[in-house]
C-alpha cells in the first residue's frame, strides 16, 4: 500500500498562488499508475481536479481549472505538485492527492476507481 501525504495549503486572497505537494511512500508508482487530485468543499462532493500519468505524464484537467492550475511529477522524489494560480474564493476546499494502479493510459475522473488517497490539505481563498 502507498501512503500519500499532501501539504502547501493556506489561506490566500483571490487572484494569489499556491502550490500544493503530494509525497509517496511504501509501493512505488508503475509507468501506468495515476496520481490526480480532487478537492472537496463544505456540503459538497469531492470532484476531479486533475490527473497525470506517471510513465508519460499526460495530464487532464477539470474545465474549471484548466489554464489556471498545472500539475507535475518528480520521479525521483515520488512527489506530485499541484501549482494553482488565480485562485478565485470557489477553488476553497480540502484537497485531497490520490493514487489510481488499474488503468493503463486513461486517466480516471472518478472517486471511486482511485485506490489511495492522502488526508487532505486545507485550501481557503479570500475575495
Amino acid at each position: 500500500q502507498v501512503q500519500l501525504v499532501e501539504s502547501g495549503g493556506g489561506l490566500v486572497q483571490a487572484g494569489d498562488s499556491l502550490r500544493l505537494s503530494c509525497s509517496a511512500s511504501g509501493r512505488t508508482f508503475s509507468y501506468r499508475t495515476t496520481l490526480g487530485w480532487f478537492r472537496q468543499a463544505p456540503g459538497k462532493d469531492r470532484e476531479f481536479v486533475v490527473g497525470i500519468k506517471w510513465g508519460t505524464s499526460n495530464a487532464y484537467y477539470a474545465d474549471s481549472v484548466k489554464g489556471r492550475f498545472t500539475i507535475s511529477r518528480d520521479i525521483a522524489k515520488d512527489t506530485v505538485y499541484l501549482q494553482m494560480n488565480s485562485l478565485q474564493p470557489e477553488d476553497t476546499a480540502i484537497y485531497y492527492c490520490a493514487a489510481d494502479f488499474g488503468r493503463e493510459t486513461s486517466i480516471t475522473t472518478r472517486v471511486y476507481e482511485y485506490d489511495s488517497w492522502g488526508q487532505g490539505t486545507q485550501v481557503t481563498v479570500s475575495s
